[in-house]
């Protein structure tokens, strides 16, 4: 049995999880002295089925798959526990952002609108014990910020550096894993070194809110709710983790999905839940209304990216985008046209068909876009396989469906008019071009044990 996307021959890791997976398991949900059982045992642990795996054979070392395993809902109780013990050293203060394509999920499955939904969804983690609840809006904003100036930065070197083009977004994990251990040197020199949004929310909360309340890094247990499992494997990433503080900026990746289980197990209904304001990472302040970003089902890398170099490159103001579609709905092209020239040639390119398709362009020098916002998912980050799903694991497409609605009709903010962010890059980050906006908000993706031909899929 392999992957529905296996690149391989042959599958070498089933075996491998069915040896090793119970005991794994079972070891970690003793550890650290929590052998008894709560009321929250029933939970189910975390798993990567072979059909959510998106870059299969070795690709996961039996180190990461037993701290995947240890990515649920049992870990967060067990730092809920924690925080209930007198032995006050032990405590954590619990933080948790949730993705913005989480709360259509939310909204759409208990009939709220998106901004009640948020405020109940933190009301429910709170009454928990989570002390406080982020939006990763504010990381996002960063992520694109950078992108946008890596692309036109790139766009003008393009003559004198060989892979200063095309520009692959770096936002999702799925496709980053992919390219890292099975495309290796042919895609990551053109991966965007800007941290995706999660990597970003984990250096904001371990960073810049934990200098503003006063603590250690590893004195906050950070979560993230998102939309696919995936995003438990970014949190891995050892460009992640600060070494002084033996700290994760990201310590469990929980699913839409996994977090509606635990309001299952509890008998509670969100729209049982009391209303909370979701909390800022400044002061005492509490978040607006929900905003999004240009896209219809992601972060709109490529709008934004778009519009901006637009505007620098070729002083043109690009209000609205139209979108083309080429083989399919989850493979469109923009065109920007200057004087009768194409001067820019953006794609989307969502699930791993065009993922290959385009890769295979890219080996063959036919390759014409100057930059491609990637997804793993068929349908873009909505389309998660940790929420809008099936009990039989198919996409729930009505559902799906719903979620569109809902996000397509939440508020636009331009990431260049958050001031919160402007502030931030010149009190915490020492201003846009500094050394510490490249450690910070930046990153590299390199080849990672590449061990057979990677283009020898047939679909």
């Amino acid at each position: 049995m392999k992957c529905e996307n296996c690149t391989k021959k042959e599958c070498s890791k089933k075996q491998k999880n069915d040896d090793t997976q119970s005991t794994s398991v079972d070891a970690l949900s003793s550890s650290d002295g929590f052998e008894e059982k709560n009321e929250f045992h029933t939970l189910a642990n975390a798993k990567i089925l072979l059909s959510d795996c998106l870059a299969c054979d070795n690709c996961m070392t039996s180190e990461e798959g037993a701290r995947v395993f240890q990515q649920n809902q049992k870990e967060l109780f067990r730092i809920l526990n924690l925080n209930k013990k007198c032995d006050t050293s032990k405590h954590k203060v619990l933080a948790v952002s949730i993705c913005p394509q989480s709360l259509p999920y939310f909204a759409a499955k208990f009939n709220l609108s998106v901004n009640d939904a948020a405020k109940r969804l933190c009301g429910f983690l709170k009454s928990l014990g989570v002390h406080y609840v982020f939006d990763t809006t504010i990381a996002a904003d960063f992520s694109i910020l950078e992108s946008q100036r890596e692309f036109v930065q790139r766009y003008q070197r393009r003559n004198q550096e060989e892979h200063a083009l095309p520009m692959f977004a770096s936002a999702c994990p799925g496709w980053i894993r992919y390219a890292e251990r099975v495309l290796t040197n042919l895609v990551t020199s053109h991966i965007c070194t800007a941290k995706s949004p999660q990597q970003i929310m984990g250096s904001l909360v371990k960073g810049y809110f934990a200098r503003q309340q006063n603590l250690s890094p590893d004195k906050i247990f950070h979560v993230i709710v998102a939309p696919c499992y995936d995003k438990k494997l970014e949190a891995l990433r050892e460009d992640f983790y600060t070494a002084l503080y033996n700290s994760q900026e990201v310590d469990c990746v929980l699913t839409s999905g996994e977090i509606v289980q635990i309001m299952e197990q509890k008998n509670v209904s969100m729209k049982d839940v009391t209303e909370v304001a979701v909390d800022s990472l400044f002061d005492e302040t509490k978040e607006g209304d929900v905003v999004r970003h240009d896209g219809k089902r992601s972060d709109g890398y490529l709008e934004h990216i778009f519009k901006h170099a637009a505007k620098e490159l070729f002083g043109m103001d690009v209000k609205e985008i139209t979108y083309k579609a080429l083989k399919n709905k989850d493979f469109q092209e923009v065109t920007l046209e200057k004087d009768g020239e194409t001067v820019l040639r953006f794609a989307a390119a969502y699930g791993f068909r065009n993922i290959q398709n385009m890769v295979l362009k890219l080996k063959k020098g036919k390759f014409l876009y100057h930059f491609v916002e990637v997804l793993a998912c068929p349908g873009g980050c909505l389309n998660g396989k940790g929420q809008a799903q099936t009990e039989d694991g198919k996409p729930d497409k009505a559902l799906l469906n719903q979620m569109e609605e809902v996000y397509a009709a939440i508020p636009v903010r331009l990431p260049e008019t958050n001031m919160h962010v402007q502030k931030m890059y010149q009190d915490w980050l020492e201003g846009m071009d500094s050394k510490k906006v490249q450690e910070t908000l930046h990153t590299k993706y390199s080849a990672v044990n590449q061990t057979a031909s990677n283009l020898d899929i047939k679909w």
